[in-house]
């Protein structure tokens, strides 16, 4: 598998753009509207419904007039989520984009998609079953950009230092993903003290994983923490502060959630990893919309996947960016992700000032 760098992104969109507005007529409203349906997994990290939402609805409406988009959030919850597909798909949606809560028990639904015509797109979390097609990042470089980013935090202490690990939901295919390009980096260079999975990704979970770790090792021990996403790192940069660790070991994330950024400011979280919403909703909106309509998608992907039940899904993974205290303003405030009164409240414009954040 191959990821997308920035430079192929920006002439990947506009071929995206062509093929998916290619054949959109007048004449289509007449025959009915096209439904595009979008589940997305939970709430509990905050790019699902802030960003990946408005911006998959938005290109939606940009790319097809004459399409609409119906919408649930399984709540982190797998039998929700099969039940929303079940809707859906007995109200005929045209094509879906499934980010799967777990892949296994979605599988079922996929199968059923597949038998009434509906293609499924499995979006940034690889489906099972016969999906269309398949949007992402590439989750190996996301794991290995956090390692390589944790190993040059810690400094001198990454050379056979103690890093505990807190990783996603196992029942997300992209927990591995990261963990394994993760383990590449680090396996030669530090002991991992520690590994823990985090069920829901969640912030109160990967607390108590920090502080059992904190417990058993002593905070001493602890050179550097590799959180699989910035809602992990809240709950281990929590347990930290709590266990009042001092200096806080480099602490890794994944999203670019806006209190992440502020606590890469502060000095607390070491880094993030960004991923570009707009390329990722772009592509999915656009292989949607051309599912949707009966057109294949080969013109746009630029890999091929294999699933556990599939091979050679058509595939367009794009390439993530680690971003650290001096690169927030070049990368996140530069691409417009969010202004600089937006992360540099009254309380952090001094911290702001010291890394060029300025209005």
């Amino acid at each position: 598998m191959r990821g997308l760098g920035l430079r192929g992104a920006a002439g990947l969109l506009a071929v995206l753009l062509a093929v998916s507005l290619a054949g959109c007529t007048d004449g289509e409203e007449g025959e009915g509207r096209l439904t595009i349906g979008l589940l997305l997994p939970s709430r509990a990290v905050p790019r699902w419904e802030k960003s990946d939402r408005p911006l998959i609805e938005k290109r939606v409406k940009e790319l097809c007039s004459e399409c609409r988009v119906v919408y649930a959030n399984a709540e982190n919850d797998a039998a929700s989520q099969r039940q929303q597909m079940t809707s859906m798909i007995t109200r005929g949606v045209s094509a879906l984009l499934l980010d799967v809560v777990d892949p296994k028990a979605l599988r079922s639904s996929v199968h059923a998609a597949q038998r009434e015509g509906i293609p499924v797109v499995a979006y940034d979390r690889l489906a099972e079953g016969p999906i269309s097609g398949f949007v992402s990042f590439d989750g190996a470089r996301v794991g290995r950009l956090q390692g390589q980013t944790l190993l040059k935090g810690m400094g001198a202490r990454a050379d056979g230092g103690g890093v505990v690990m807190v990783n996603g939901d196992p029942s997300s295919p992209n927990a591995a993903w990261y963990e394994d390009g993760a383990r590449a980096v680090l396996r030669d260079e530090v002991r991992i003290l520690k590994s823990y999975d985090t069920l829901g990704w969640r912030t109160e979970n990967a607390h108590d994983h920090m502080s059992a770790a904190i417990s058993d090792l002593g905070p001493n021990a602890i050179d550097g923490v590799l959180a699989a996403n910035d809602s992990i790192a809240a709950g281990v940069i929590s347990a930290l502060k709590s266990a009042r660790v001092t200096p806080l070991p480099p602490v890794t994330g994944q999203d670019a959630d806006p209190d992440a950024v502020q606590r890469i400011i502060k000095g607390e979280q070491y880094m993030t990893v960004y991923k570009p919403f707009r390329l990722e909703t772009e592509a999915a909106a656009a292989m949607a919309v051309a599912l949707a309509r009966g057109n294949d998608v080969e013109s746009l992907v630029t890999t091929t996947v294999d699933s556990p039940t599939t091979e050679d899904v058509p595939a367009i993974l794009l390439t993530p960016t680690a971003v650290t205290r001096e690169t927030i303003g070049r990368t996140l405030i530069r691409d417009g992700v969010y202004t600089v009164d937006q992360i540099c409240t009254p309380k952090l414009r001094p911290a702001c000032a010291r890394v060029g954040l300025t209005r």
